[in-house]
């Protein structure tokens, strides 16, 4: 039988205004809740996240993030068997989120907001998530396309990886995401999803995770479907993703991603 390699992680956002399921899951006991039912599904990691990145989202103070996630991670880490990701940009927030169990930082800004997270990683030996962005937590869904997407997120993880490692993050720690529906056009994120394997040579010591559940892309493909209903597709570009060389899938529904990941794998382990 084919193993599946592909890891899936599940996203859990403690917000009440995340695009797709803000509100859902802000309470403590409903939180652990959604996540013990994705770790049934499969999960392999579990993504907790206090501050919504949708656009048009406001920052949220570090004491009212810290609020959200802290209770979760530390519920969670007494009984979770898979490890805890804490999607956050603030040095204080993470540090607070791995002190309650956390094993993994998940950075939307690549360490441009705070490079200092990176300090918190190298002392602790947490994971490092570094995703392709650009501008601010106001502007960067606002920001025109730049004319070469591939050299612009190339350059950008460059940069990422480089201040990670000046600050004494290990390269085994870290792993890179080309930030999907980040100030890109609906043509660059299909063009980084059907190219992401070239991401992957530029940077082979690396895994890739990405993340395109349900955003905002896919309703445009799909007849401005909204987010609840764009289930099939993202699954499609999971399946695109896989075989483009994919180490990680970051995913609202786990269930239906756990199954395509193993066909997708299955399928890339037979074109070698």
């Amino acid at each position: 039988m084919v193993g599946r390699c592909t890891l899936v992680m599940g996203i859990l956002n403690v917000t009440p205004d995340s695009f797709s399921d803000g509100g859902q899951f802000n309470s403590t006991e409903r939180a652990t809740a959604r996540a013990a039912e994705m770790i049934a599904e499969g999960a392999d990691l579990i993504d907790v996240g206090g501050e919504s990145t949708r656009p048009g989202s406001e920052v949220v103070p570090v004491e009212e993030e810290l609020g959200r996630v802290v209770p979760v991670i530390e519920r969670l880490s007494k009984d979770s068997p898979v490890p805890i990701s804490i999607d956050t940009t603030k040095t204080q927030v993470a540090r607070a989120a791995l002190d309650a169990g956390a094993e993994i930082i998940n950075d939307i800004s690549g360490l441009r907001f705070e490079p200092q997270l990176a300090d918190v990683a190298a002392k602790t030996g947490a994971g490092l998530v570094l995703m392709h962005s650009r501008g601010d937590a106001r502007t960067m869904h606002r920001l025109e396309p730049v004319t070469d997407i591939m050299s612009e997120v190339t350059a950008g993880l460059r940069r990422s990886v480089d201040e990670a490692e000046r600050r004494g993050v290990r390269r085994e720690q870290m792993a890179l995401d080309p930030g999907i529906g980040f100030s890109k056009s609906l043509e660059q994120n299909l063009e980084l999803i059907a190219r992401l394997d070239e991401i992957g040579r530029a940077f082979p010591e690396f895994p890739l995770l990405i993340g395109t559940s349900r955003k905002s892309f896919l309703g445009h493909l799909l007849d401005n479907a909204p987010a609840g209903e764009r289930l099939y597709g993202t699954m499609a570009t999971v399946t695109a993703a896989v075989l483009r060389g994919a180490h990680i899938v970051r995913v609202h529904d786990v269930r239906a991603a756990l199954e395509t990941v193993r066909v997708a794998d299955a399928l890339r382990s037979a074109a070698r």
